[in-house]
């Protein structure tokens, strides 16, 4: 993912690495969970990852994965065939997700790059639905420059264009601290679209409104496999429904 801790973790001189670690705490939960929450085993990869060994992942025991797509409009992970393919062929479900910029293209505009450069679905038993990475502005402003409500059209926009597009609906990958300073804490997405929460905590904390429970947890940023640690809120066959949209 595009947190700000990431960014200034691959860049910044070893005297930044505390301060950044502190907004880390700050933003994402103040003490990482020190073993993996109950659930499926799995993880989320972008270009920072490179060619990832996909078997030594299976071997660990992940059994999903998501793999970063698509940026703005003009950004395309270069591993992402290695990447999407790979976990594919290990036997993962997988799927794509899409880095939110709400600040240089409508929602729309944005969920058919994404659509059209590795973020479709196919009902085979083992795709994912596309995810929206919508979180902290790594290049400016927390909220992009927009207000609350026109983050929300801008989310609305993104994901009924997923759906027109796709006939699901998005995964939102977000953080509850996030979510309530951009969109007000709005609910009207919580009856759609499978929540994705990233807190580096030993609890999930409280959630986005509307959502009575995650579907994702992003807990590490590092750990047992490459990329960052997750886990599926239940069990392989219904991570299956999931990915059928329904029995396959």
């Amino acid at each position: 993912m595009n947190r700000p801790l990431r960014s200034a973790l691959r860049t910044a001189g070893a005297a930044l690495l505390a301060t950044a670690a502190l907004a880390a705490s700050t933003l994402l939960g103040a003490t990482p969970a020190s073993a993996a929450p109950a659930g499926l085993p799995g993880m989320d990869v972008s270009s920072w990852q490179g060619n990832v060994n996909w078997q030594g992942a299976w071997n660990n025991g992940a059994r999903f994965a998501y793999v970063k797509a698509t940026e703005g409009t003009g950004y395309t992970n270069p591993y992402f065939a290695q990447q999407y393919n790979g976990s594919y062929n290990v036997g993962m479900i997988r799927g794509s997700y899409h880095f939110a910029r709400p600040d240089v293209s409508s929602g729309a505009v944005q969920a058919d790059y994404f659509v059209n450069h590795g973020g479709g679905w196919s009902k085979d038993g083992k795709t994912l639905p596309g995810a929206l990475d919508i979180e902290y502005n790594p290049y400016g402003a927390t909220c992009y420059g927009l207000s609350q409500a026109s983050m929300r059209s801008w989310i609305a926009s993104f994901v009924n264009q997923y759906k027109a597009r796709t006939g699901r609906w998005a995964t939102i990958y977000t953080t509850t601290d996030w979510w309530s300073t951009c969109t007000g804490n709005t609910s009207q997405f919580a009856a759609n679209n499978p929540l994705w929460i990233a807190r580096y905590a030993s609890s999930v904390g409280t959630l986005p409104a509307g959502w009575p429970t995650y579907s994702f947890w992003q807990w590490a940023s590092s750990g047992t496999f490459p990329g960052d640690q997750n886990v599926w809120n239940g069990t392989l066959d219904r991570l299956k429904v999931l990915a059928c949209n329904g029995p396959c």
